[in-house]
């Protein structure tokens, strides 16, 4: 099993697994385990409960990752709803607001280089209708956003914290956007999008 604790505000295993099998499991789609315990054995060190969901657009640079989760998108009959572009998403994202994509999606999911957190909000909010949601993973970034420069040992960890900081302060005063950030996992900011 993983150690979760390094990806989550939440210092013990035991108490990260008593919130999964009380609140996500039990209503977990066996697709969607099946999927999620498959990932987790892909990587380790890295930390649909029915057909009626809407068009998916899913863009990474790394094919790899979509074809981790592809014979379970196979498997659930769903492969036709989803779109996996390989590509740098600025580009896809771009096309698609000159396509006349602006205002068309409910949801987007950003999980992206920390220091372009910025630069994605900013199309995104182009690309989500109003009432949309538009969600940033790993905005607690292992909790250093809450520590000093120098309580952040780990190299990388401490280069990202800065732009993570930055981002969560711009969100919280962006008046186009309500916004809410949830201490799930390595935390988890939603924004909606009033106008």
């Amino acid at each position: 099993m993983a150690d979760w604790t390094k990806k989550t505000i939440l210092r013990s295993n035991a108490l990260q697994q008593y919130i999964f099998e009380t609140s996500a499991y039990p209503k977990e789609h066996e697709q969607l385990k099946e999927l999620r315990e498959a990932s987790a054995e892909k990587y380790k060190d890295c930390g649909d409960r029915n057909h009626y969901f809407r068009q998916i657009i899913a863009i990474d640079p790394d094919k790899e990752a979509y074809e981790t989760g592809a014979p379970f998108i196979k498997k659930a009959g769903v492969q036709q709803k989803i779109k996996f572009i390989p590509s740098d998403a600025f580009l896809v994202l771009n096309d698609l607001i000159k396509n006349g994509e602006e205002g068309s999606f409910d949801f987007i999911f950003v999980d992206a280089y920390k220091n372009d957190y910025l630069k994605f909000h900013e199309l995104t909010l182009k690309l989500v209708k109003i009432g949309g949601i538009v969600a940033y993973d790993n905005t607690l970034w292992y909790g250093s956003v809450a520590k000093s420069k120098t309580e952040v040992a780990d190299g990388l960890i401490k280069m990202f914290r800065s732009f993570e900081i930055e981002f969560n302060s711009f969100v919280a005063a962006d008046p186009q956007v309500e916004s809410s950030l949830l201490s799930i996992g390595d935390g988890l900011t939603l924004c909606m999008r009033l106008y």
